[in-house]
């Protein structure tokens, strides 16, 4: 799923000091969880037979690559900036309950993503098809329980600078269906308000999806 990206010019980038200096920390990424209102995509997953759990990978993928700092990577010791961020995500095995790790290609539409995602996952043999490459999002729902914190495994790596994203088991409350929701990301590349601007862009097509 390789992917067309552009290097940055680190001298004539303005976020070069902040980048280099998480860089340089012992642990450049860290993970911020806050709860969205899913009353309305709910209610629309159902009525239209979608699976909630593409249709969310979609929606956070689609808002996530409307921001240019989630979409930034540390490639071969450079930064760069790629055009396009494809998905992976966990699928659980019904039969053995270990998961697999699918990836999937970002399409145009909801109906296209949930279809080609669905058909792969349920088809996947594999548990995993290879290491993942820097051009993805990845996923890891959590639905079994309702969070109020997670954390995540680390590799030492401190370049891996690809997004995580997670959510809890939904519940109901003063009559809304709230989802417990996560993000981690490198703060070489992604601020507080990054993370700001993807949770206001994630309610407002949750709430018109």
């Amino acid at each position: 799923m390789a992917k067309n990206y552009k290097v940055i010019d680190e001298n004539n980038w303005k976020r070069a000091l902040h980048c280099q200096i998480f860089r340089n920390s012992i642990e450049p990424s860290y993970c911020v969880t806050f709860e969205l209102d899913i009353s309305n995509f709910l209610a629309r997953v159902k009525e239209m037979k979608y699976s909630f759990t593409m249709s969310l990978i979609f929606i956070v993928s689609k808002c996530a690559n409307e921001i240019e700092e989630f979409k930034c990577r540390f490639v071969d010791g450079k930064i760069v900036l790629y055009d396009r961020i494809d998905t992976a995500f966990t699928y659980i095995d019904k039969e053995s309950e270990l998961f697999k790790v699918v990836n999937v290609e970002m399409q145009d539409t909801i109906e296209e993503y949930v279809a080609i995602a669905t058909e792969k996952a349920e088809n996947q043999k594999e548990y995993f098809t290879g290491p993942l490459g820097n051009d993805v999002f990845q996923f890891s729902p959590f639905p079994w329980v309702s969070y109020t914190h997670i954390s995540h495994t680390n590799s030492g790596k401190k370049d891996n600078s690809t997004p995580l994203f997670d959510w809890g088991k939904y519940f109901e409350r003063d009559g809304k269906w709230i989802l417990p929701f996560s993000v981690q990301v490198h703060h070489s590349f992604v601020d507080g308000i990054h993370i700001g601007k993807l949770a206001d862009s994630l309610q407002n097509n949750l709430n018109k999806f």
